[in-house]
This record gives C-alpha cells, sequence and structure tokens, in this order.
C-alpha cells in the first residue's frame, strides 16, 4: 500500500478526499469508496474532509475517520472530534454484528474487514453512524468511574 506524500497538497472537502482515494493504493479501496458514498448519503449534514490523512467525515465537529492502516482491512474509527471534550460521555450502539470494539467510552472502531465485508454489511455501518450521530447531539451522559 502506498500513502500520498504528506508534502501532497489536500485541502479540505469531498475533491480533497476523492485526490487522497485516487493516489491510494489499498487492497480495499473499493470497500472504502462504498461505504464512504453510504455514510454520505446518510444525512445531508454531512461533509468530509481528510483529516489524519485519511477520509473523514462531519457534522459540527469530527465524528468518524476511516482507518487506512493496517492496509489489510477496513476501519473506520468513530469519535467525538480532533480535539478531546472536557466532559468524556458513554456512548452504546445497537445492532452491532460484533463489528465493534470499544477503544474509550466515546471512541470506538468499526472493523469491517475487506470490500465483500464492506458490500455485505454496508447497511449496518450506516445505521451505527446514524446512532453515532444521534448520540453526539444528546446530553451528556457522564461516564461512571
Amino acid at each position: 500500500m502506498t500513502r500520498p506524500k504528506a508534502s501532497q497538497d489536500f485541502a479540505a472537502g469531498s475533491g480533497a478526499v476523492d485526490a487522497l482515494l485516487a493516489a491510494l493504493e489499498h487492497p480495499n479501496k473499493e470497500g472504502i469508496q462504498l461505504l464512504r458514498k453510504a455514510i454520505l448519503e446518510l444525512d445531508a449534514r454531512i461533509r468530509e474532509e481528510v483529516k489524519w490523512n485519511a477520509p473523514s467525515f462531519a457534522l459540527d465537529d469530527h465524528f468518524a475517520t476511516f482507518k487506512l492502516h493496517p492496509p489489510g482491512k477496513i476501519q473506520l474509527v468513530l469519535h467525538t472530534g480532533a480535539k478531546p471534550k472536557a466532559a468524556r460521555r458513554q456512548f452504546a450502539l445497537q445492532g452491532e454484528q460484533g463489528l465493534v470494539k470499544w477503544a474509550a467510552p466515546d471512541r470506538c472502531v468499526v472493523n469491517i474487514g475487506s470490500t465483500d465485508a464492506a458490500r455485505d454489511h454496508s447497511h449496518v455501518v450506516v445505521d451505527l453512524v446514524g446512532q453515532w450521530i444521534r448520540q453526539l447531539s444528546d446530553r451528556p451522559r457522564p461516564v461512571a468511574p
């Protein structure tokens, strides 16, 4: 897999994501593009840009970013933005079908695997992203110590 050089100029916006993906060599690039399209179709407010050298989705702040490395699988990190929040909160996802690994109460990784798995589970991934978006606007629930 080849990563675009950090010196390449990727401006914010879908054009930048198009450019990043055009330069990306990844065995599951087709699956990444399929999920990208499905996520963008979920809600007209969603915008995308390159963040952390990967396609990232945002409303008021970033909430989901593809993890392109290691290149053998497709992973989507659901999070609460680029900067830590003062009050961490507990998120929950229903119907995850074993795809989700929690990294923190307010951050998880959706492990999709391959392009074939992306085709098979795109509806699940879109549902998980939708649940995440709804929880972003909910009142914070403190994380138990």
